[in-house]
């Protein structure tokens, strides 16, 4: 955890923007019997993190989530006190994993609001979708207001099938293999993530893809984070290892060709007070406008170097 928060901070200072987050595990990083410790821990690192924050000349924040036990494990509510009692304002957001319901919405967010602070009341829920149920009430969940967005476990949703998946839908196939039903060609499996980007993108939320556990095969991971933005609409991706993120960084920004036509047509629109206008014989109003301007942002949350006609609209905070 450490050393992500740390190739964080120098990441924003080379980017100029948090262009990942780094979310503290008390779930999976604590050892059985020591949930308390690692609770403890995971609130001193983000403690930490907003302390230096806030040491430091203004500019860009580091992004640090937590993620807490399901709720109906018996460390859920010790995390909730500890991790949330003591160190909401210093998170970004909160995870809940294993959410088979809205109810899990409501439990998770009934234990935050009956907290003191009022950062734990307004902090918001990132939620982990890991089986079959789950996906059926996921337009539910992501259209609860303090869900921020919904990612998915791809693991837990393969073993939650009791063998009626293969292993390999928890793999990614090779460029060359046109059988296999990995995680993009076993149809429950690409159903579940279409559903969750579907609900995502219909409630404004943010609908984050499922890692790649071939962590040392970079092809492997570039084709996954490609597809996974261009085809199915993620537009965030877990990584595992920290060789991970800047490939998946450089396929989830736009082709430099697409930033270029992006801001000839905006610096266009602005010339024309935004009214419709006609560039290489194609028709442009405020809908293709809008969908420009969002790639421009992307560009700029994955550190691109955005072209000079709109780089004022995206000011770099190095500092």
């Amino acid at each position: 955890m450490r050393k992500s928060l740390q190739l964080q901070a120098d990441m924003l200072e080379e980017f100029g923007a948090c262009v990942f987050d780094v979310t503290l595990d008390c779930e999976d990083g604590a050892p059985v019997g020591g949930e308390v410790d690692q609770a403890h821990l995971v609130s001193a690192l983000a403690l930490a993190v907003q302390a230096g924050a806030a040491a430091s000349v203004a500019g860009p924040r580091q992004r640090v989530g937590a993620r807490l036990h399901a709720v109906d494990h018996p460390a859920f509510a010790s995390d909730v006190e500890i991790v949330a009692g003591t160190a909401a304002a210093a998170l970004s957001y909160i995870m809940v994993p294993k959410v088979e319901s809205l109810n899990d919405v409501h439990t998770a967010l009934a234990a935050l609001d009956a907290l003191a602070s009022p950062a734990a009341r307004s902090v918001p829920l990132h939620v982990l979708i890991e089986s079959p149920a789950a996906v059926q009430e996921v337009f539910a969940i992501a259209r609860h207001p303090r869900v921020e967005s919904i990612s998915f476990g791809l693991m837990d949703f393969v073993s939650a099938h009791a063998g009626a998946i293969g292993s390999s839908a928890m793999a990614v196939r090779a460029a060359d293999d046109c059988t296999t039903l990995d995680q993009f060609h076993h149809p429950l499996v690409l159903r579940a993530k279409t559903d969750i980007a579907s609900a995502c993108h219909a409630y404004r939320k943010v609908p984050s893809h499922c890692v790649v556990t071939e962590f040392r095969d970079v092809q492997a991971l570039g084709r996954a984070a490609a597809y996974a933005a261009n085809a199915l609409g993620f537009t965030r991706m877990w990584s595992i290892h920290p060789d991970q993120i800047r490939p998946i960084l450089k396929a989830f920004a736009p082709a430099q060709a697409e930033l270029e036509l992006a801001a000839g047509i905006l610096s266009e629109a602005v010339r024309q007070d935004w009214a419709p206008i006609s560039m290489a014989g194609k028709l442009h109003d405020r809908a293709s406008y809008r969908y420009f301007w969002q790639l421009l942002e992307r560009a700029h949350q994955t550190g691109c170097t955005l072209p000079d006609a709109v780089r004022g609209y995206f000011p770099d905070t190095r500092h």
